[in-house]
Protein backbone atom coordinates (compact mmCIF):
# COMPACT_ATOMS: atom_id res chain seq x y z
CA UNK A 1 0.00 0.00 0.00
CA UNK A 2 1.57 3.65 -1.06
CA UNK A 3 1.97 6.25 1.98
CA UNK A 4 -1.11 8.29 2.61
CA UNK A 5 -1.05 11.56 0.63
CA UNK A 6 0.00 14.74 2.42
CA UNK A 7 -2.78 16.37 4.36
CA UNK A 8 -3.50 20.09 4.12
CA UNK A 9 -2.34 21.47 7.31
CA UNK A 10 0.63 19.39 6.84
CA UNK A 11 4.30 20.05 5.20
CA UNK A 12 7.94 19.18 4.93
CA UNK A 13 10.15 22.41 5.41
CA UNK A 14 13.49 22.47 4.61
CA UNK A 15 15.69 24.31 6.97
CA UNK A 16 17.55 27.21 5.39
CA UNK A 17 20.51 26.87 7.68
CA UNK A 18 20.73 23.84 6.53
CA UNK A 19 23.80 24.54 4.56
CA UNK A 20 25.48 25.28 7.51
CA UNK A 21 28.52 26.80 8.17
CA UNK A 22 31.37 23.65 8.81
CA UNK A 23 33.50 25.92 11.28
CA UNK A 24 30.09 26.35 13.30
CA UNK A 25 29.41 22.73 13.80
CA UNK A 26 32.90 21.93 14.80
CA UNK A 27 32.26 24.78 17.25
CA UNK A 28 29.27 22.55 18.59
CA UNK A 29 30.87 19.55 18.88
CA UNK A 30 33.94 20.13 20.59
CA UNK A 31 31.53 22.05 23.11
CA UNK A 32 29.28 19.19 23.71
CA UNK A 33 30.68 15.46 22.38
CA UNK A 34 33.07 15.55 24.96
CA UNK A 35 30.34 15.66 27.65
CA UNK A 36 28.38 13.22 26.10
CA UNK A 37 30.52 10.63 26.28
CA UNK A 38 31.65 11.14 29.32
CA UNK A 39 27.91 10.73 30.80
CA UNK A 40 27.31 7.47 32.98
CA UNK A 41 23.85 6.38 33.41
CA UNK A 42 23.68 2.82 33.47
CA UNK A 43 23.23 2.91 36.81
CA UNK A 44 19.52 3.92 35.80
CA UNK A 45 18.74 4.42 32.57
CA UNK A 46 18.17 1.51 30.98
CA UNK A 47 20.09 0.81 27.34
CA UNK A 48 16.62 0.50 25.00
CA UNK A 49 16.26 -1.84 22.10
CA UNK A 50 16.75 -1.14 18.59
CA UNK A 51 13.70 -2.91 16.49
CA UNK A 52 12.84 -3.52 12.67
CA UNK A 53 9.53 -2.58 12.04
CA UNK A 54 8.34 -4.82 9.24
CA UNK A 55 5.09 -3.90 8.35
CA UNK A 56 5.55 -0.09 8.54
CA UNK A 57 8.59 -0.76 6.68
CA UNK A 58 6.64 -2.66 3.84
CA UNK A 59 4.52 0.11 3.96
CA UNK A 60 6.59 3.06 3.12
CA UNK A 61 9.27 0.83 0.88
CA UNK A 62 12.46 1.15 2.79
CA UNK A 63 13.54 0.04 6.05
CA UNK A 64 12.76 1.44 9.13
CA UNK A 65 14.50 1.23 12.90
CA UNK A 66 12.43 2.28 15.74
CA UNK A 67 14.42 2.91 19.02
CA UNK A 68 12.46 2.30 22.08
CA UNK A 69 12.67 4.99 24.90
CA UNK A 70 9.29 4.02 25.98
CA UNK A 71 11.00 1.18 27.59
CA UNK A 72 12.99 3.37 29.95
CA UNK A 73 11.48 3.10 33.78
CA UNK A 74 9.38 6.66 33.16
CA UNK A 75 7.92 5.51 30.02
CA UNK A 76 9.98 8.48 28.51
CA UNK A 77 13.53 9.38 26.87
CA UNK A 78 12.98 12.36 29.76
CA UNK A 79 15.03 10.21 32.38
CA UNK A 80 18.60 10.72 30.53
CA UNK A 81 18.47 14.45 30.49
CA UNK A 82 16.73 14.56 33.88
CA UNK A 83 19.60 11.87 35.57
CA UNK A 84 22.23 13.98 33.16
CA UNK A 85 21.58 17.07 35.35
CA UNK A 86 21.00 15.97 38.92
CA UNK A 87 24.78 14.02 38.53
CA UNK A 88 26.35 17.25 38.01
CA UNK A 89 25.10 18.87 41.14
CA UNK A 90 27.01 19.75 43.89
CA UNK A 91 26.91 18.33 47.31
CA UNK A 92 25.01 21.47 48.24
CA UNK A 93 23.11 21.89 45.67
CA UNK A 94 22.05 18.45 46.18
CA UNK A 95 21.66 19.17 50.21
CA UNK A 96 19.13 22.19 48.85
CA UNK A 97 17.31 20.37 46.46
CA UNK A 98 15.57 20.91 43.31
CA UNK A 99 12.50 22.29 40.96
CA UNK A 100 11.33 21.57 37.62
CA UNK A 101 8.03 21.99 36.13
CA UNK A 102 6.06 19.90 33.97
CA UNK A 103 3.34 18.00 32.77
CA UNK A 104 4.33 14.76 32.61
CA UNK A 105 7.53 12.81 31.30
CA UNK A 106 10.08 15.58 32.51
CA UNK A 107 8.65 15.57 35.95
CA UNK A 108 8.31 11.65 36.30
CA UNK A 109 12.48 11.90 35.02
CA UNK A 110 13.45 14.63 38.00
CA UNK A 111 11.25 12.42 40.54
CA UNK A 112 13.08 9.45 39.50
CA UNK A 113 16.52 10.46 39.55
CA UNK A 114 16.01 12.23 42.65
CA UNK A 115 14.78 9.53 44.50
CA UNK A 116 18.01 7.71 43.09
CA UNK A 117 20.15 10.07 44.34
CA UNK A 118 18.47 10.92 47.48
CA UNK A 119 17.35 14.77 46.31
CA UNK A 120 14.48 16.55 47.49
CA UNK A 121 12.37 17.17 44.71
CA UNK A 122 10.03 19.58 44.19
CA UNK A 123 7.16 18.95 40.96
CA UNK A 124 5.13 22.20 40.09
CA UNK A 125 2.61 20.89 37.96
CA UNK A 126 -0.23 22.74 35.80
CA UNK A 127 -4.14 22.12 36.98
CA UNK A 128 -4.84 20.73 33.71
CA UNK A 129 -2.37 17.77 34.40
CA UNK A 130 -4.11 14.30 34.38
CA UNK A 131 -3.99 12.70 37.64
CA UNK A 132 -2.26 9.40 36.39
CA UNK A 133 0.75 11.51 35.62
CA UNK A 134 0.76 13.49 39.41
CA UNK A 135 0.24 10.39 40.98
CA UNK A 136 2.94 8.74 39.32
CA UNK A 137 5.24 11.66 40.24
CA UNK A 138 4.03 11.11 43.77
CA UNK A 139 4.88 7.81 44.22
CA UNK A 140 8.23 8.39 43.52
CA UNK A 141 8.52 10.46 46.80
CA UNK A 142 8.58 14.00 45.18
CA UNK A 143 6.21 17.26 46.31
CA UNK A 144 3.97 17.83 43.81
CA UNK A 145 2.18 21.58 43.48
CA UNK A 146 -0.55 22.23 41.35
CA UNK A 147 -0.23 25.61 40.46
CA UNK A 148 -1.60 27.67 36.93
CA UNK A 149 -3.24 26.48 34.27
CA UNK A 150 -0.41 26.17 31.59
CA UNK A 151 2.85 24.79 31.64
CA UNK A 152 4.00 28.55 31.20
CA UNK A 153 2.18 29.93 34.60
CA UNK A 154 3.70 26.52 36.41
CA UNK A 155 7.26 27.29 35.08
CA UNK A 156 7.34 30.55 36.43
CA UNK A 157 6.13 29.52 39.76
CA UNK A 158 9.05 26.86 39.69
CA UNK A 159 11.62 29.69 38.85
CA UNK A 160 10.67 31.65 41.69
CA UNK A 161 10.57 28.88 44.05
CA UNK A 162 14.15 27.96 43.44
CA UNK A 163 14.82 31.62 43.96
CA UNK A 164 13.07 31.71 47.18
CA UNK A 165 14.48 28.09 48.55
CA UNK A 166 17.52 27.96 47.12
CA UNK A 167 16.80 24.74 44.82
CA UNK A 168 17.86 24.05 41.61
CA UNK A 169 15.93 24.63 38.95
CA UNK A 170 16.03 21.57 35.90
CA UNK A 171 14.84 22.81 32.98
CA UNK A 172 12.69 20.56 30.69
CA UNK A 173 14.78 21.34 27.74
CA UNK A 174 17.10 24.01 27.20
CA UNK A 175 20.19 23.22 29.45
CA UNK A 176 23.71 21.98 28.70
CA UNK A 177 23.42 18.84 30.38
CA UNK A 178 20.26 17.64 29.74
CA UNK A 179 20.95 17.82 25.70
CA UNK A 180 24.01 15.66 26.68
CA UNK A 181 21.72 13.52 28.39
CA UNK A 182 19.43 13.40 25.89
CA UNK A 183 22.32 12.75 23.36
CA UNK A 184 22.98 9.75 24.45
CA UNK A 185 20.20 8.09 22.70
CA UNK A 186 22.20 8.45 19.23
CA UNK A 187 25.43 6.72 20.51
CA UNK A 188 23.09 3.51 21.36
CA UNK A 189 21.33 3.84 18.54
CA UNK A 190 23.83 4.40 15.14
CA UNK A 191 25.79 1.03 17.09
CA UNK A 192 22.48 -0.88 17.60
CA UNK A 193 21.58 -0.34 14.24
CA UNK A 194 24.75 -1.85 12.78
CA UNK A 195 24.89 -0.29 9.39
CA UNK A 196 24.37 3.75 8.31
CA UNK A 197 21.49 5.23 8.61
CA UNK A 198 20.31 7.35 5.38
CA UNK A 199 17.29 8.94 7.75
CA UNK A 200 16.33 10.19 10.90
CA UNK A 201 13.06 11.67 12.29
CA UNK A 202 12.92 13.24 16.07
CA UNK A 203 9.78 14.30 17.74
CA UNK A 204 10.12 18.42 18.72
CA UNK A 205 8.91 19.93 21.64
CA UNK A 206 11.61 22.14 22.96
CA UNK A 207 14.13 21.07 21.30
CA UNK A 208 16.14 19.01 23.73
CA UNK A 209 15.74 15.75 21.95
CA UNK A 210 16.26 17.08 18.71
CA UNK A 211 19.25 19.02 19.48
CA UNK A 212 21.23 16.01 21.53
CA UNK A 213 20.52 13.01 19.01
CA UNK A 214 20.82 15.31 15.40
CA UNK A 215 24.15 16.67 17.03
CA UNK A 216 26.25 13.22 17.91
CA UNK A 217 24.24 11.22 14.81
CA UNK A 218 25.29 14.41 12.19
CA UNK A 219 28.92 13.90 14.05
CA UNK A 220 28.97 9.93 13.45
CA UNK A 221 27.60 10.28 10.07
CA UNK A 222 27.70 13.68 8.69
CA UNK A 223 25.62 13.12 5.37
CA UNK A 224 22.79 11.63 7.11
CA UNK A 225 19.06 13.40 6.50
CA UNK A 226 17.84 14.44 9.60
CA UNK A 227 14.27 16.14 10.78
CA UNK A 228 12.50 16.84 13.22
CA UNK A 229 8.61 16.66 13.38
CA UNK A 230 6.56 18.83 14.83
CA UNK A 231 2.88 19.20 15.62
CA UNK A 232 1.13 21.68 13.58
CA UNK A 233 -0.38 23.32 16.00
CA UNK A 234 2.86 23.75 17.66
CA UNK A 235 5.56 23.84 15.55
CA UNK A 236 7.76 26.40 17.57
CA UNK A 237 11.34 24.93 16.45
CA UNK A 238 9.72 24.91 12.58
CA UNK A 239 8.41 28.79 13.06
CA UNK A 240 12.22 29.75 14.73
CA UNK A 241 14.18 28.19 11.70
CA UNK A 242 11.87 30.46 9.38
CA UNK A 243 12.39 33.23 11.43
CA UNK A 244 16.16 33.26 12.54
CA UNK A 245 15.19 33.15 15.85
CA UNK A 246 13.63 31.80 18.60
CA UNK A 247 9.90 32.71 18.52
CA UNK A 248 6.43 32.34 20.61
CA UNK A 249 3.68 31.50 19.69
CA UNK A 250 0.24 33.08 20.79
CA UNK A 251 -1.15 29.43 20.77
CA UNK A 252 -0.16 25.97 20.98
CA UNK A 253 -2.79 22.72 21.16
CA UNK A 254 -3.06 20.22 23.51
CA UNK A 255 -2.96 16.80 21.48
CA UNK A 256 0.04 16.23 21.20
CA UNK A 257 0.84 17.45 25.66
CA UNK A 258 4.36 15.80 25.56
CA UNK A 259 5.53 18.49 22.94
CA UNK A 260 3.04 21.53 22.89
CA UNK A 261 5.96 24.16 23.63
CA UNK A 262 5.15 27.94 22.74
CA UNK A 263 8.41 28.50 22.69
CA UNK A 264 11.98 26.29 21.76
CA UNK A 265 15.06 27.00 23.87
CA UNK A 266 17.91 29.63 22.82
CA UNK A 267 20.21 26.99 22.86
CA UNK A 268 18.24 23.79 21.81
CA UNK A 269 17.29 26.58 18.74
CA UNK A 270 21.02 27.54 18.15
CA UNK A 271 22.31 23.64 17.99
CA UNK A 272 19.00 22.54 15.49
CA UNK A 273 19.96 25.51 13.30
CA UNK A 274 22.92 24.09 12.59
CA UNK A 275 22.03 20.10 12.60
CA UNK A 276 18.83 19.35 11.47
CA UNK A 277 17.36 19.74 7.95
CA UNK A 278 14.15 20.19 7.85
CA UNK A 279 10.75 20.00 9.63
CA UNK A 280 7.87 17.78 9.11
CA UNK A 281 4.40 18.90 10.74
CA UNK A 282 2.29 16.59 11.34
CA UNK A 283 -1.75 16.78 12.71
CA UNK A 284 -3.65 14.92 15.19
CA UNK A 285 -4.92 12.10 12.91
CA UNK A 286 -1.82 11.25 11.08
CA UNK A 287 -0.74 10.88 15.05
CA UNK A 288 -3.38 9.18 15.46
CA UNK A 289 -2.95 6.18 13.09
CA UNK A 290 1.06 6.85 13.93
CA UNK A 291 0.01 5.05 17.12
CA UNK A 292 -1.65 2.38 15.42
CA UNK A 293 1.16 1.84 13.01
CA UNK A 294 3.50 1.71 15.73
CA UNK A 295 1.30 -0.96 17.62
CA UNK A 296 0.90 -2.91 15.08
CA UNK A 297 4.46 -3.43 14.44
CA UNK A 298 5.50 -3.53 18.16
CA UNK A 299 2.22 -4.06 20.48
CA UNK A 300 3.46 -0.74 22.31
CA UNK A 301 0.81 1.81 23.10
CA UNK A 302 2.70 5.49 22.77
CA UNK A 303 1.74 8.48 23.22
CA UNK A 304 0.76 11.13 20.57
CA UNK A 305 3.98 12.97 21.00
CA UNK A 306 5.99 9.43 21.16
CA UNK A 307 4.93 8.85 17.85
CA UNK A 308 5.85 12.38 15.93
CA UNK A 309 9.02 10.37 14.30
CA UNK A 310 6.64 8.22 12.70
CA UNK A 311 4.26 10.51 11.60
CA UNK A 312 6.73 12.72 9.88
CA UNK A 313 8.20 9.91 8.61
CA UNK A 314 4.40 8.88 6.73
CA UNK A 315 4.26 12.41 5.43
CA UNK A 316 7.97 12.77 4.60
CA UNK A 317 8.22 9.39 2.32
CA UNK A 318 4.75 10.54 0.84
CA UNK A 319 6.29 13.30 -0.64
CA UNK A 320 9.54 11.79 -1.39
CA UNK A 321 8.64 8.16 -2.83
CA UNK A 322 12.31 7.96 -4.47
CA UNK A 323 13.80 7.46 -0.87
CA UNK A 324 15.50 4.27 -0.46
CA UNK A 325 18.02 3.43 2.59
CA UNK A 326 17.42 2.84 5.99
CA UNK A 327 15.40 5.57 8.48
CA UNK A 328 15.29 5.48 11.90
CA UNK A 329 12.51 7.11 14.46
CA UNK A 330 12.23 7.06 18.63
CA UNK A 331 9.59 6.49 20.35
CA UNK A 332 10.16 8.76 23.01
CA UNK A 333 7.05 8.01 25.29
CA UNK A 334 4.26 5.97 26.01
CA UNK A 335 2.53 7.94 28.96
CA UNK A 336 -0.96 7.62 27.75
CA UNK A 337 -4.34 8.12 29.57
CA UNK A 338 -6.52 4.90 28.67
CA UNK A 339 -9.49 7.25 28.47
CA UNK A 340 -7.62 8.68 25.21
CA UNK A 341 -7.14 5.31 23.59
CA UNK A 342 -11.08 5.05 22.65
CA UNK A 343 -10.59 8.87 20.79
CA UNK A 344 -6.90 7.86 19.22
CA UNK A 345 -8.45 4.62 17.54
CA UNK A 346 -11.71 6.79 16.29
CA UNK A 347 -9.55 9.36 14.75
CA UNK A 348 -6.72 6.63 13.49
CA UNK A 349 -8.87 5.28 10.74
CA UNK A 350 -9.02 9.64 9.64
CA UNK A 351 -5.02 9.91 9.85
CA UNK A 352 -4.52 6.16 7.82
CA UNK A 353 -7.43 7.56 5.48
CA UNK A 354 -9.59 4.14 5.72
CA UNK A 355 -12.53 5.49 6.67
CA UNK A 356 -14.47 8.45 4.87
CA UNK A 357 -17.16 10.70 6.72
CA UNK A 358 -19.64 11.71 4.48
CA UNK A 359 -22.88 14.10 4.46
CA UNK A 360 -25.28 12.35 1.85
CA UNK A 361 -28.70 14.55 0.17
CA UNK A 362 -31.32 11.74 -0.42
CA UNK A 363 -35.25 12.30 -1.76
CA UNK A 364 -37.42 11.56 0.94
CA UNK A 365 -39.04 8.95 -0.36
CA UNK A 366 -39.70 4.54 -0.18
CA UNK A 367 -36.38 2.63 -1.05
CA UNK A 368 -34.71 5.63 -1.64
CA UNK A 369 -31.68 4.14 0.96
CA UNK A 370 -31.77 0.98 -0.64
CA UNK A 371 -30.60 2.56 -3.64
CA UNK A 372 -28.31 3.81 -2.07
CA UNK A 373 -26.95 1.18 0.10
CA UNK A 374 -26.89 -0.44 -3.53
CA UNK A 375 -24.00 2.19 -5.14
CA UNK A 376 -21.98 1.42 -2.16
CA UNK A 377 -22.24 -2.09 -2.46
CA UNK A 378 -19.86 -4.39 -0.14
CA UNK A 379 -18.14 -1.77 1.78
CA UNK A 380 -18.13 -1.65 4.93
CA UNK A 381 -20.32 0.80 6.70
CA UNK A 382 -18.56 2.00 9.76
CA UNK A 383 -21.72 4.38 10.43
CA UNK A 384 -25.03 5.44 10.27
CA UNK A 385 -26.73 8.49 11.36
CA UNK A 386 -30.16 9.52 9.87
CA UNK A 387 -33.41 11.28 11.57
CA UNK A 388 -36.51 12.66 9.77
CA UNK A 389 -36.51 16.65 9.29
CA UNK A 390 -37.82 17.49 6.04
CA UNK A 391 -40.69 15.64 3.78
CA UNK A 392 -38.57 16.37 0.48
CA UNK A 393 -35.40 15.26 1.32
CA UNK A 394 -33.08 13.34 4.19
CA UNK A 395 -30.03 14.23 5.21
CA UNK A 396 -27.61 10.95 6.54
CA UNK A 397 -24.34 10.99 8.27
CA UNK A 398 -22.67 7.92 6.57
CA UNK A 399 -18.92 6.38 7.69
CA UNK A 400 -17.57 4.33 5.06
CA UNK A 401 -14.72 1.31 5.33
CA UNK A 402 -11.76 2.46 2.76
CA UNK A 403 -9.08 0.36 1.30
CA UNK A 404 -8.03 2.09 -1.11
CA UNK A 405 -7.38 5.90 0.84
CA UNK A 406 -8.67 8.58 -0.80
CA UNK A 407 -8.71 7.40 -4.50
CA UNK A 408 -11.21 5.23 -3.53
CA UNK A 409 -13.02 8.00 -1.60
CA UNK A 410 -13.42 10.21 -4.65
CA UNK A 411 -14.22 7.08 -6.46
CA UNK A 412 -17.58 6.73 -4.01
CA UNK A 413 -18.02 10.40 -4.05
CA UNK A 414 -17.98 10.38 -7.79
CA UNK A 415 -20.14 7.41 -7.96
CA UNK A 416 -23.01 8.73 -5.64
CA UNK A 417 -23.28 12.39 -7.64
CA UNK A 418 -23.60 10.55 -10.85
CA UNK A 419 -26.83 8.98 -9.34
CA UNK A 420 -28.15 12.60 -8.65
CA UNK A 421 -26.96 12.41 -4.75
CA UNK A 422 -25.76 15.58 -2.94
CA UNK A 423 -22.11 14.68 -1.10
CA UNK A 424 -20.33 16.55 1.21
CA UNK A 425 -17.27 15.27 2.39
CA UNK A 426 -16.64 15.67 6.20
CA UNK A 427 -14.26 13.45 6.89
CA UNK A 428 -11.99 16.21 8.08
CA UNK A 429 -14.61 18.63 9.29
CA UNK A 430 -13.74 18.77 12.86
CA UNK A 431 -16.89 19.60 14.59
CA UNK A 432 -18.31 16.63 12.39
CA UNK A 433 -15.86 14.48 13.66
CA UNK A 434 -15.83 15.22 17.67
CA UNK A 435 -19.35 16.33 18.24
CA UNK A 436 -22.23 16.07 15.50
CA UNK A 437 -20.92 12.19 14.54
CA UNK A 438 -22.52 11.69 18.27
CA UNK A 439 -25.73 13.66 18.27
CA UNK A 440 -27.67 13.27 15.08
CA UNK A 441 -31.19 13.25 16.04
CA UNK A 442 -32.74 16.07 15.66
CA UNK A 443 -33.03 19.60 14.36
CA UNK A 444 -34.53 22.94 16.05
CA UNK A 445 -35.08 26.35 14.73
CA UNK A 446 -33.83 28.54 17.95
CA UNK A 447 -34.20 32.17 17.63
CA UNK A 448 -30.59 33.86 17.91
CA UNK A 449 -28.77 30.64 18.43
CA UNK A 450 -25.08 30.93 18.27
CA UNK A 451 -23.36 27.93 17.63
CA UNK A 452 -19.66 27.64 18.98
CA UNK A 453 -16.83 24.73 19.42
CA UNK A 454 -14.73 25.80 23.02
CA UNK A 455 -11.75 23.80 24.50
CA UNK A 456 -12.40 23.80 28.13
CA UNK A 457 -9.65 23.16 30.60
CA UNK A 458 -9.77 19.52 31.83
CA UNK A 459 -9.78 21.03 35.67
CA UNK A 460 -12.81 20.84 38.32
CA UNK A 461 -15.22 24.47 37.90
CA UNK A 462 -14.06 25.01 34.02
CA UNK A 463 -17.73 25.15 33.11
CA UNK A 464 -18.80 26.42 36.32
CA UNK A 465 -16.60 29.56 35.76
CA UNK A 466 -17.87 29.98 31.96
CA UNK A 467 -21.36 30.09 32.94
CA UNK A 468 -20.91 32.58 36.05
CA UNK A 469 -19.46 34.93 33.38
CA UNK A 470 -22.49 34.54 30.93
CA UNK A 471 -25.22 36.90 30.85
CA UNK A 472 -28.47 36.11 32.88
CA UNK A 473 -30.50 36.44 30.17
CA UNK A 474 -28.40 34.28 27.62
CA UNK A 475 -29.65 30.80 27.09
CA UNK A 476 -27.75 27.81 26.04
CA UNK A 477 -29.50 25.77 23.10
CA UNK A 478 -26.92 23.41 22.46
CA UNK A 479 -24.52 21.24 24.68
CA UNK A 480 -22.31 18.36 23.72
CA UNK A 481 -18.92 17.35 25.17
CA UNK A 482 -17.17 13.99 25.20
CA UNK A 483 -13.99 13.42 27.64
CA UNK A 484 -11.24 12.10 25.25
CA UNK A 485 -8.79 11.82 28.16
CA UNK A 486 -6.73 15.06 26.64
CA UNK A 487 -6.03 17.78 29.04
CA UNK A 488 -8.86 20.08 26.98
CA UNK A 489 -12.44 19.12 26.73
CA UNK A 490 -14.03 19.69 23.40
CA UNK A 491 -17.18 21.74 23.77
CA UNK A 492 -20.28 22.22 21.50
CA UNK A 493 -22.31 25.03 22.61
CA UNK A 494 -25.14 27.21 21.14
CA UNK A 495 -26.08 30.00 22.80
CA UNK A 496 -28.81 32.22 22.52
CA UNK A 497 -28.08 35.77 22.02
CA UNK A 498 -29.81 39.20 21.07
CA UNK A 499 -28.55 41.35 18.29
CA UNK A 500 -28.20 44.22 20.40
CA UNK A 501 -25.97 42.05 22.88
CA UNK A 502 -23.17 41.74 20.37
CA UNK A 503 -20.47 43.66 21.41
CA UNK A 504 -21.06 42.48 24.94
CA UNK A 505 -21.21 38.91 23.89
CA UNK A 506 -17.79 39.31 22.05
CA UNK A 507 -16.59 40.77 25.25
CA UNK A 508 -17.30 37.86 27.22
CA UNK A 509 -16.07 35.30 24.89
CA UNK A 510 -12.84 37.24 24.93
CA UNK A 511 -12.50 37.37 28.95
CA UNK A 512 -12.99 33.49 28.99
CA UNK A 513 -9.99 32.82 28.24
CA UNK A 514 -10.97 29.50 26.31
CA UNK A 515 -9.86 29.04 22.37
CA UNK A 516 -13.56 28.89 20.63
CA UNK A 517 -14.72 28.93 16.64
CA UNK A 518 -17.79 30.09 15.54
CA UNK A 519 -19.29 27.38 13.90
CA UNK A 520 -22.60 28.60 12.49
CA UNK A 521 -21.66 28.27 8.54
CA UNK A 522 -20.59 24.85 9.53
CA UNK A 523 -22.60 22.67 6.88
CA UNK A 524 -22.31 19.63 9.82
CA UNK A 525 -23.90 21.75 12.03
CA UNK A 526 -27.07 23.33 9.25
CA UNK A 527 -27.66 19.67 8.02
CA UNK A 528 -27.78 17.82 10.87
CA UNK A 529 -28.64 20.02 13.78
CA UNK A 530 -29.51 23.31 12.83
CA UNK A 531 -32.53 24.92 11.87
CA UNK A 532 -34.82 23.15 9.20
CA UNK A 533 -34.19 24.04 5.98
CA UNK A 534 -30.69 25.83 6.64
CA UNK A 535 -29.13 23.04 4.90
CA UNK A 536 -29.86 24.74 1.15
CA UNK A 537 -29.47 28.02 2.51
Amino acid sequence: MNPPAPHPATRVAINPNAAADSAQRQALFDRYLPAVLQCRLEDLVQETPVQPMPQFSDRLGLEVLVKREDLQPVFSFKLRGAYTKLKTLTEAQRRNGVVCASAGNHAQGVAMAARHLGIDAVVVMPAVTPEIKVSAVRKMGATVEIKGSDFDTACAYATELAEREGRAFIHPYDDADVICGQATIALELIRQAGRPIDYLFIPVGGGGLAAGVAMVARYLQPDIRIFGVEATESASMDAALQAGEPVTLDSVGHFAEGAAVRRVGDTTYAICAQMLDGIVTVDSDEMCAAVQDVYEDTRAIAEPAGVLAFAGMKRYFAEHPEAQGVSAGILSGANVNFARLRHIAERAAVGEETEALLAVTLPERPASLLGFCQLIGERGITEFNYRFADPAEAHIFVGIALKGGIAEKDEIIALLEENGYAVTDLSTNQMARLHIRHMVGGRADVPNERMLRFEFPERPGALLTFLEGMHSDWNISLFHYRNYGAEYGRVLMGIQVPEEDEVEFQRFLKATGYPYKLEGDNLAYRMFVGPPGAASN
